[in-house]
């Protein structure tokens, strides 16, 4: 049986940047994803790239690595990911301070905007001025995040990679075991986004890497116009990644909900004029916990009915997937003594910075110095 330099899991746009990235450079591949039509994080996000919120000097350099890279993708990639700028509204709640709010931002590398609730509605006219005290503007690129790891993965097939629609049941130590067949490699990469952290466990690895369940509303095409990215300024889901991944053993427990669920009230339309309406976010342990969905959909429909009124009933289906995250900008490299196990995952800006990363991790492999793997890796 044929044993490949690398096996990366996971088709999502992680997984699907990387394969092509050291494909291109020379290694034999092998993808693997579980469904013909994924159910990831990719598949079901906003496509935002918040390039301006950089923070510090790696991510400023990773934003600015992004920035170059999207703007030459869809001729690299031989394929149309929809990538354009737009403007960014954060909308500030009626009870919040806005100069408090906005501060907030003082530290990113572009800092929002501050605008009035009039200069808010004239930016987006779908806004309900009675439930906003104020919001931030700032210039926001966008892509179609399906098309975009669709496109990654017919690169890499070009490139001379291969792919298998298979599930993962076991990490080995030369290889991974599926539902299909037995694959073996010289190394195998993690990338299966908020499944990750059970697969690996089971193969005694312990990682620091978690996932919330993220519910969204997506809709047909409609005849309802939206000219931003709606989001709130104030994302409550941070603040729920951050307390709920402060004891990890508790993410052990399949039982424990970590933390009560929040809802970032957002949307978003794509240049198809369809909607993804969200988001829920849930810590709960268990990757295959059940949602309600009746429920969740009737929460999703009542919060954005006081930002964006005219979305509240417009038809759309509910979705579910999972969100990996990590305490860190990104869980990447080899993890210690399980040398040949690597992992690429846990992503705080995934969409922004997984392109860049997944050049350098591809370099890094192939021997090169590279700084920031090195400073990211474990």
């Amino acid at each position: 049986m044929k044993t490949y330099d690398w096996i990366v899991v996971g088709g999502g746009i992680t997984g699907a940047a990387l394969a092509y990235e050291l494909a291109k450079t020379g290694f034999s591949v092998l993808l693997l994803e579980q469904y013909s039509r994924s159910q990831n994080a990719t598949r079901y996000s906003y496509g935002g790239l918040a390039y301006w919120s950089a923070t510090t000097t790696l991510t400023r350099q990773l934003c600015e690595d992004a920035i170059a890279r999207y703007h030459i993708l869809s001729q690299e990639l031989d394929a149309d990911i929809q990538f354009r700028e737009l403007d960014l509204l954060l909308t500030i709640s009626a009870d919040s301070d806005p100069e408090a709010t906005a501060a907030l931002y003082n530290d990113c590398a572009i800092p929002p905007r501050l605008l009035s609730v009039q200069e808010a509605c004239e930016l987006e006219p779908q806004l309900n001025r009675e439930a906003i005290s104020g919001a931030l503007t700032v210039k926001h690129g966008h892509i179609h995040p399906e098309k975009t790891a669709q496109a990654y993965i017919q690169a890499f097939l070009r490139a001379g990679g291969e792919m298998q629609i298979t599930q993962v049941l076991q990490v080995l130590q030369d290889g991974v075991k599926t539902t299909t067949a037995t694959f073996h490699s010289a190394n195998v990469v993690i990338c299966a986004g908020g499944l990750s952290r059970q697969l690996l466990k089971s193969a005694d690895i312990p990682i620091k890497l978690y996932f919330t369940h993220a519910e969204i509303i997506e809709t047909p095409p409609v005849n309802v116009q939206l000219r931003t990215l709606v989001m709130p300024a104030n994302v409550q889901r941070f603040q729920l990644e951050a307390e709920s991944s402060q004891v990890d053993e508790l993410w052990d427990e399949l039982g424990n909900e970590l933390l009560p669920p929040i809802l970032d009230a957002g949307a978003i339309q794509f240049q198809d004029a369809s909607f993804r309406i969200g988001q829920i976010s849930r810590a709960i342990a268990d990757p295959h916990a059940k949602v309600n969905s009746e429920v969740s959909e009737k929460w999703l429909r009542k919060s954005i009915k006081q930002i964006l009124p005219t979305l509240e009933n417009l038809p759309g289906t509910w979705y579910h997937c999972l969100v990996a995250f990590s305490s860190d900008i990104a869980l990447i490299g080899a993890i210690p003594k399980f040398d040949r196990v690597h992992v690429f995952a846990g992503f705080s800006n995934p969409l922004v910075i997984v392109p860049p990363l997944a050049e350098h991790f591809a370099n890094f492999a192939a021997g090169k110095e590279d700084e920031i793997i090195t400073q990211l890796s474990f």
